[in-house]
């Protein structure tokens, strides 16, 4: 391919003249590990933000004293894009990604973005980098938009340049499990965020910190911590890259977003389909002990979390204080499979969409 620079209606293009392609084992996808041969990227200075580029991606220069290395000021979204036939590919809820990707730019003190140029970048990466995008089911091309502090100034306070980036990755599997169910435990040692802090926000410094607790629970043997609120290490918020659902008699009971607590857009595409299929619905805080009491009666019938990177991912078991509930272990529960195959269903376009949940882009 030609290095010849292209003007889009907002977006200027600079291809690659070589594609990196060959270097991925489609077959094998690691998730995270590999990149497309494009990037999106616009700079935020004196008050407003710049031309926007796409270009190779490519590492790039920073100082030593570039802000976000110190102070943290970043934040973040994950989405995906499903290969649906040679001319159509599916973004799934792009609109409710962006929008949950302003009210962390609020919330951590970052400029605003427009949703056209956020929709433009998306449509122009996937047609330029569509052979990136895997054709298995369980695959997807993973779509990273960024925001950080870019100043070249050490000084603890909100910048006054930042760096706005989409990168994008094929993917496989996030869990190792698949979509076997995967274990948690609570912690009493640690917390994950605060109301009033920056817990409803995807910023990367809350992952960070939740990583000490998820090696020790590994260490352990559980694939992730299920975390409790910080005031009185009761009340069930979520698990370390999802939100958690419990299913108990015919009600699907979601923690309710208190403030700190990711308000996931996977979260809201299952309590939608719950309310769909007539099931009851119930948003609200739920304790640990009040699941463990209904294990004991018989009436918890499935736990599964949903977030964007594994979609639905069962739970076989939760300990707690030297106590453990047992679900099934060896395959996810009837609801949480039938969210699953829902979700996807319509992702890769097996199902028809009556939320317009997907944007189609025509390659």
């Amino acid at each position: 391919m030609m290095n010849e620079i292209i003007t889009n209606t907002n977006i200027t293009i600079e291809p690659v003249e070589q594609s990196r392609i060959h270097e991925v084992d489609f077959n094998n996808l690691v998730f995270g590990r590999k990149f497309s041969d494009h990037m999106f990227e616009m700079e935020f200075q004196g008050d407003k933000w710049g031309a926007p580029v796409i270009k190779p991606y490519a590492p790039f220069k920073m100082t030593p004293a570039t802000n976000v290395l110190h102070y943290g000021q970043a934040v973040f979204e994950g989405m995906k894009a499903y290969y649906v036939d040679e001319n159509t590919i599916h973004i799934f809820r792009p609109k409710a990604h962006y929008e949950r990707f302003n009210n962390s730019c609020r919330r951590m003190c970052i400029p605003e973005t427009e949703y056209e140029i956020f929709i433009e970048a998306l449509e122009t990466l996937i047609k330029l980098d569509h052979q990136w995008i895997p054709k298995r089911s369980g695959t997807a091309l993973y779509i990273r938009p960024f925001i950080f502090a870019s100043d070249d100034l050490l000084a603890a306070r909100s910048s006054d340049t930042f760096t706005y980036q989409i990168i994008t990755s094929p993917v496989g599997a996030y869990y190792s499990e698949g979509f076997n169910p995967v274990s948690l435990t609570t912690t009493d040692e640690y917390v994950r965020a605060v109301k009033g802090g920056t817990g409803e926000a995807k910023a990367a410094g809350n992952y960070a910190g939740s990583f000490l607790p998820a090696k020790k629970a590994k260490a352990e043997g559980y694939t992730q911590v299920l975390w409790l609120d910080a005031k009185e290490h009761k009340y069930i918020e979520e698990v370390g890259t999802m939100n958690i659902h419990f299913l108990i008699g015919d009600t699907l009971v979601t923690p309710a977003l208190t403030g700190s607590i990711l308000p996931g857009v996977t979260r809201r595409s299952v309590i939608a389909l719950a309310k769909e299929w007539g099931l009851n619905v119930e948003e609200r805080r739920i304790t640990i002990d009040e699941v463990f009491e209904a294990h004991e009666k018989g009436e918890l019938k499935e736990v599964f979390g949903s977030g964007t990177a594994a979609v639905v991912s069962p739970v076989g078991l939760i300990h707690h204080k030297g106590k453990n509930i047992e679900l099934d272990r060896e395959k996810p529960g009837e609801f949480a499979q039938k969210c699953f195959d829902k979700i996807t269903d319509i992702q890769y376009g097996r199902a028809e969409d009556k939320f317009g949940w997907v944007h189609k882009v025509s390659i």
